[in-house]
């Protein structure tokens, strides 16, 4: 008998000290900085419909500035519009990007003659930081950024565009005390909340359910980035209940990465004035690829209509 407690005790040691090692293991995959296997990283093809729009972008003169939150040293680009104009638009990029990677929504929004402001998020490209926040800590830096562009100029009128990580982040600040010079908001294949969609990740690219995987996952992301996955902070829909700017939700009804009943969620949950726009045949954050004609008329139909 004890013979066998002994050997039952050391299959429980065994199982916790591999449980324990897999979510570290998925939460370095998950939110720590560096390459993810999972991330396609290649160029823009030459053939592609907005090759030409991040050419002409990234040829742009762009002022490159920097901010302080949580202490780290963020960073970003600056590009005046071609007019003068008080109106702004926040462009905020997605899971494991860089601003460069936005050039294409940039140029799309200089196009209408906006001024663009295009950071860095925290672990990303030129900015400091270790941990990716999910959209968590990085809507506290969008604001940061919203008050540095108010301070310089207190007519400012922007709006805030984000993808995919990054139309979770402008989201996830919506429902924050934000200046009031922010007046709009044009998010574009976000997430309901990172518990569903790492809950979601887990079982479509790794076939597990969130059972025990994603809540200690989630415990180690409390004690090093200080949130967890199934928080308020941390979900788009508890935030978009307290919105009441004019939200434009866009995403294709071909996304397998962010699924695409996640947006009737965040559409439904939101309680300003607000428009919904499904891509069809659009894969995740192909919408502006898929259909560049209709993005830039259905985004000059919301800046016309708010």
């Amino acid at each position: 008998m004890k013979l066998l407690l002994k050997l039952c005790l050391f299959f429980i040691i065994i199982l916790i000290v591999i449980s324990i090692a897999a979510s570290l293991y998925f939460f370095k995959v998950a939110q720590v900085r560096g390459p993810k296997s999972f991330i396609n990283e290649s160029n823009t093809p030459t053939s592609s419909p907005i090759y030409q729009d991040e050419k002409e972008f990234l040829n742009l003169n762009k002022e490159t500035l920097t901010l302080t939150n949580d202490n780290l040293k963020l960073t970003a680009w600056y590009v005046p519009a071609e007019k003068t104009t008080n109106k702004t638009v926040i462009v905020v990029h997605g899971f494991n990007a860089k601003k460069e990677e936005m050039a294409a929504y940039g140029m799309l929004f200089h196009k209408l003659g906006y001024n663009v402001l295009m950071p860095d998020n925290r672990a990303h490209g030129a900015s400091e930081g270790k941990l990716i926040g999910y959209g968590v800590t990085d809507s506290r830096d969008l604001i940061k950024w919203t008050e540095r562009l108010v301070k310089q100029n207190a007519n400012s009128e922007i709006t805030y565009f984000g993808l995919s990580m990054g139309a979770a982040t402008v989201m996830m600040a919506s429902g924050q005390d934000l200046p009031k010079n922010v007046k709009r908001i044009i998010e574009d294949c976000g997430y309901s909340s990172v518990w569903d969609e790492l809950r979601y990740q887990a079982k479509s690219m790794y076939g597990l359910p969130a059972f025990p995987i994603l809540y200690e996952v989630s415990a180690i992301s409390k004690l090093s980035a200080g949130f967890t996955y199934g928080s308020p902070e941390a979900s788009s829909l508890v935030a978009l209940s307290h919105n009441k700017l004019p939200t434009l939700f866009i995403h294709g009804d071909a996304d397998d990465f962010v699924p695409t009943a996640m947006v009737h969620d965040n559409y439904a949950a939101t309680k300003g004035p607000k428009m919904l726009w499904i891509v069809k045949h659009a894969k995740h954050a192909q919408s502006l690829t898929t259909d560049k004609a209709g993005y830039y008329a259905k985004i000059s139909e919301f800046f016309a209509k708010y």
